[in-house]
């Protein structure tokens, strides 16, 4: 099927005009996530004042911040939280609105090797609660963000990637309860309108969001709960004084008894023990326009969310509220974020899968800063001068974020169920921090060529 779509005389690139460079200088695109189009108008929290005082100051008002916040201002705590940017600016209002089980970025194997066989089974198993513990978040406080079991799909890219899946599959259901079932390349059209693919596996109960709307909502029931939220109010330094710490920001100082980093990918220098053991990478995101509806649906049969096996991997989906589909992947430092030429590798991916897609205009591009560590797997607690943390998502944070967010409050209370099977795991930092920064685009690089290779 190839049905021509009136996008030349939009004022939008198409995605084959993106993708070989061919942008017209009477086109642009908004280099703002689409999920922003369905927000209200920026808070003005930039005009609120600084407390001289309060119990727990939290760094980063994305997913972890507010779910932490929510929890605290719930149990009585006076809960302020700081926001450099508008509220939700980085990864929580920038992601593509996939949410996993929970599992980590390694094969259940390889996790056994690395961790032993009795830590991996409690990661895995947490794994699924956070998932679970999302679904209930949302369901009990009726957040309207189009949440639903949609599955995953992840597609093998390579015959011998599905023979692994396979059996990685089998060891997940094994360990940690995780359903999943396997699809053949003669069957895949089920699942995939595309033929590139070596069959994949379906993960039936992982789920999507708008990731916009349920950030949104997740302000409101923190607000509502007594939480404040400072936008526009970077914090520049926090120290230990009697009592807990002094948290300076540009428009004021606060004295916090406890204090809470919750930033993730964007969270640099402001705590050095910290910032040594995160290293932000750069990730991309394009939305296309309205797809004919026979298309979208021979594309995207069963509307779920979709991965690949390759390292360095794309993952797609179709909005909730609309037909577009919404492609993500690795973007370098190699162009300007603000220009067409920084995204056209992820229209090269997307049309490699869905070629009928050519003519569909491009609207919306857009990145943010995924939050790595050394060993790729998130970690909570507290830093030898007492400041508390959950961070490092490694790419997966929907779900992660937060339930580490409610973890970590839970420990502050000192209440048994905030203990986790990541508490007690060491915290690697990068060697050589400086160079590991500037090394992530020649490092996605090398993997792109490895990809292509198979080596």
């Amino acid at each position: 099927m190839t049905r021509s779509i009136d996008a030349f005389s939009s004022a939008f690139p198409s995605a084959e005009a993106l993708a070989k460079g061919k942008v017209r200088s009477s086109q642009t695109l908004i280099f703002r996530p689409y999920w922003w189009d369905a927000l209200p108008a920026e808070d003005n929290g930039g005009e609120k004042p600084v407390p001289e005082k309060c119990d727990v100051a939290i760094v980063g008002s994305g997913f972890t911040g507010l779910s932490a916040a929510l929890t605290l201002a719930r149990a009585g705590r006076d809960v302020v939280i700081f926001e450099r940017g508008r509220t939700g600016f980085g990864a929580s209002t920038r992601n593509g609105g996939q949410i996993g089980s929970g599992n980590q970025k390694f094969r259940v194997k390889t996790l056994i090797a690395l961790r032993g066989r009795r830590k991996a089974e409690d990661m895995l198993r947490e794994g699924t609660r956070m998932l679970d513990h999302i679904a209930s978040l949302i369901e009990s406080e009726k957040i309207d963000c189009y949440f639903r079991r949609c599955g995953r799909f992840r597609a093998a890219i390579r015959p011998e990637h599905y023979d692994a899946m396979a059996a990685d599959m089998q060891d997940l259901k094994a360990i940690a309860s995780v359903e999943s079932f396997m699809v053949p390349r003669s069957e895949q059209a089920s699942e995939i309108g595309s033929d590139i693919f070596y069959g994949g596996a379906v993960l039936p109960n992982d789920a999507s969001l708008h990731p916009g709307l349920y950030h949104a909502g997740l302000a409101a029931r923190t607000a509502e709960a007594g939480g404040r939220i400072l936008d526009q109010t970077a914090v520049a330094h926090i120290e230990p004084v009697s009592g807990g710490f002094r948290v300076r920001t540009p428009r004021g100082k606060t004295i916090a008894r406890n204090v809470v980093v919750a930033s993730n990918g964007y969270t640099e220098g402001l705590v050095p023990e910290l910032g040594r053991r995160i290293v932000p990478v750069g990730s991309g995101i394009i939305a296309t326009g309205e797809i004919p509806q026979q298309l979208y649906d021979r594309l995207l049969p069963k509307n779920r969310v979709y991965g690949n096996s390759n390292r360095v991997f794309y993952y797609f989906r179709g909005a909730p509220d609309a037909r577009r589909i919404i492609w993500g992947g690795r973007v370098g430092r190699f162009a300007s974020n603000t220009s067409p030429s920084a995204f056209g590798h992820l229209t090269r991916d997307m049309l490699r899968v869905f070629p009928d897609l050519k003519d569909v205009p491009i609207t919306h591009a857009w990145d943010g800063k995924i939050g790595y560590t050394y060993d790729e797997i998130p970690h909570i607690g507290r830093t030898p001068k007492g400041i508390h943390y959950a961070l490092g998502y490694c790419g997966t944070g929907v779900s992660r974020a937060t339930y580490f967010g409610n973890r970590i409050a839970l420990q502050m209370l000192e209440k048994p169920e905030g203990r986790t099977a990541f508490d007690d795991l060491a915290f690697p930092p990068f060697p050589a921090h400086p160079i590991a920064r500037r090394a992530v685009p020649f490092v996605e690089a090398w993997y792109r060529i490895r990809d292509t290779i198979n080596f």
